[in-house]
């Protein structure tokens, strides 16, 4: 599957009742803008995006770096949804498709880079998530003095691929969550439940009385349709939802911690620093850089 391409990526999974938001989005016809994309093979296409908008489901044939500043925003692949925190980029593989929403005062930088090199390294056939660094930031930046297509002869050519360059180096620390989502029917009940009930105290047996299994089914049914336990999936599915927090609302860690259910700050920050190798409050510190 194509979704398999994307490596610590922080994922929401979507299930009836599962935690997101739906807002009125503006739709860009697909035709026209992945046309001006893959126009010209060796460009790099360059756009600057300030208002809320949700393209279709698309691919394109050039490599797609995106920088979110200012909120959040999310990228939609087969059954799953990749919540991007501000002031981190992704860079999306060539060929896979993805719809991406932006929400709230959001912007977002995208770079749309020729792809003739694209095997010289194994980074730009793999996708992630990164918090970008300071030489990162003011390229993008500068960025912004062009829009559309930026040509080979171009004085801003080698500027452009300069950051393309670069990212294999500065690209090693992704976001290391990476929650699984399954199209099992059995399990699809299971999911919706565990995430409508994610700020209870949830245990297998709990669970497994709740939807009419034993607990070594129910175990067994993690196991071979997500290959993860229960536990490890309500551990991560919270850490999931304490970054969108983060990202959404101005609580602390400490009632972060304790909305999620956690009696201590120190046990929620042990969990997220297992998950993450970053503790929270560095993780805050980041956004409001």
């Amino acid at each position: 599957m194509q979704s398999s391409l994307f490596y610590s990526l922080v994922i929401l999974c979507k299930l009836p009742n599962c935690y997101s938001f739906q807002p009125s989005i503006f739709m860009i016809p697909a035709a026209d803008f992945i046309f001006a994309i893959d126009r010209i093979p060796s460009s790099v296409y360059v756009m600057h995006e300030k208002n809320e908008f949700r393209l279709p489901e698309h691919a394109h044939n050039k490599g797609q770096l995106i920088y979110i500043e200012g909120g959040v925003a999310y990228i939609h692949l087969t059954n799953k949804t990749l919540i991007i925190p501000a002031r981190h980029y992704v860079w999306i593989p060539k060929g896979l498709r993805h719809f991406i929403e932006m929400h709230k005062s959001v912007i977002i930088i995208s770079l749309y880079f020729y792809a003739d090199d694209d095997d010289d390294h194994p980074f730009f056939n793999k996708g992630g998530i990164y918090p970008i660094n300071t030489l990162l930031m003011q390229m993008l930046a500068y960025s912004e003095k062009w829009e559309g297509d930026v040509l080979p002869g171009d004085k801003a050519f080698p500027f452009l691929a300069g950051i393309k360059n670069i990212l294999p180096e500065i690209s090693r620390k992704a976001l290391p969550i990476a929650l699984p989502t399954t199209e099992n029917e059995r399990m699809q009940p299971v999911l919706a439940y565990i995430s409508k009930h994610l700020f209870d105290t949830l245990t297998l047996t709990s669970v497994s009385s709740k939807m009419g299994f034993s607990e070594r089914t129910l175990s067994r049914l993690f196991q071979s349709t997500m290959r993860i336990s229960f536990l490890q999936y309500f551990k991560l599915l919270r850490m999931v939802k304490a970054i969108e927090m983060m990202l959404q609302t101005d609580k602390s860690i400490s009632e972060i911690a304790y909305t999620l259910g956690y009696n201590n700050v120190s046990a929620f920050s042990n969990i997220f620093y297992q998950l993450t190798k970053i503790r929270p409050s560095e993780f805050a510190k980041q956004l409001q850089l």
